[in-house]
């Protein structure tokens, strides 16, 4: 959704500083802020380098990406950015093994947060 999209450096900065997951295609950045009286949307950003292929690629890849993140937004808590790192051959997983990756990542940030 668009206004859930991370737009600003800062915001991408101060997630990639919070609990990084590693999976085979994918790495999610996850710094959940917690602002009183306030509670905003979760934000979502994309980093998907040269190193992945083409700009075609690129952005196949982000465009899959986004429409598996609707379904997975409300499983991030208030107030958190959340950044998708993609790493090169995520071209060759289908939306499915993406969408798989993407929820077993954020299960291992949530069991990661609860510890902290």
């Amino acid at each position: 959704m668009a206004r859930s999209r991370m737009r600003h450096r800062r915001d991408f900065q101060i997630a990639v500083s919070g609990q990084r997951v590693a999976g085979k295609w994918l790495v999610l950045h996850q710094k959940t802020l917690v602002k009183q009286g306030e509670t905003p949307e979760p934000l979502v950003g994309y980093i998907v380098s040269k190193k992945v292929g083409n700009a075609v690629v690129r952005n196949r890849i982000q465009r899959r990406l986004r429409h598996v993140m609707v379904s997975v937004l409300t499983q991030l808590p208030a107030g958190s950015l959340l950044v998708v790192r993609v790493l090169p051959g995520a071209d060759a997983a289908s939306s499915a093994e993406l969408k798989s990756e993407i929820a077993s990542l954020l299960i291992r940030l949530q069991k990661r947060q609860v510890r902290v």
